[in-house]
């Protein structure tokens, strides 16, 4: 469906390329199919990622994940696996991949300004051997989303030096943050419920139930 407020704007693949160009040949080279060493040592040392999927209809959503360095289990060059730790109980991700298999991972190393993109296959998995490997504080995931690799490659980092994202100078104070508890209670419409209380919610909620 074409939205009349960009009818006019609108553009397709031809004049975008003309536009835009070509990818270099390095670029278009660049990605493999396989988990190779250095694929395997960025994951190692990565805290955090964010897990691209979309339903049947293609409706999308990006969740991010995170854990201690090494939290995704690789398993050998072609599988990988994410613990689903508990959380809000929406499962928008999970959902999204029993209905479309396909995902999009990004993975971030802290102070490193280039970022390792995946695509592949997921499917929602309780294979307890493989989930004990990932427990904490002697808790194992319920479930895990095992991604079945079709693509890796390094992704490069002008977008984080567009953004000064690592730059500690460049952050703003945190008493000009947004407030989750703020626009939670917005858009939930949580009336009779204060601000306050939805922040000790979080703080509980940080504090004991994080695995």
């Amino acid at each position: 469906m074409i939205n009349k407020r960009f009818e006019k704007h609108i553009i397709e693949e031809e004049e975008v390329r003309e536009l835009i160009g070509k990818p270099s040949e390095r670029a278009v080279n660049k990605v493999i199919t396989k988990l190779d060493d250095h694929c395997k040592q960025f994951i190692s040392l990565s805290p955090f990622l964010m897990m691209a999927t979309s339903n049947a209809n293609g409706k999308c959503d990006n969740s991010p994940r995170g854990d201690a360095p090494g939290f995704v289990h690789v398993i050998d060059e072609e599988w990988l696996v994410i613990p689903e730790r508990p959380g809000n109980k929406r499962l928008d991700s999970i959902m999204n991949i029993l209905s479309n298999p396909q995902i999009g991972l990004v993975f971030l190393i802290p102070g490193l300004e280039e970022t390792l993109r995946i695509n592949g296959q997921a499917m929602i998995i309780k294979d307890e051997k493989i989930l004990e490997k990932m427990s904490v504080n002697g808790k194992r995931p319920l479930l895990g989303i095992a991604v079945e690799v079709e693509e890796c490659f390094i992704h490069c980092a002008k977008a984080f030096k567009r953004s000064n994202l690592w730059d500690v100078e460049t952050w703003p104070s945190k008493e000009s943050l947004p407030r989750a508890a703020s626009i939670l209670k917005a858009h939930a419409n949580l009336r009779g419920i204060s601000e306050e209380k939805i922040e000790e919610d979080f703080k509980e909620s940080y504090r004991k139930r994080l695995y």
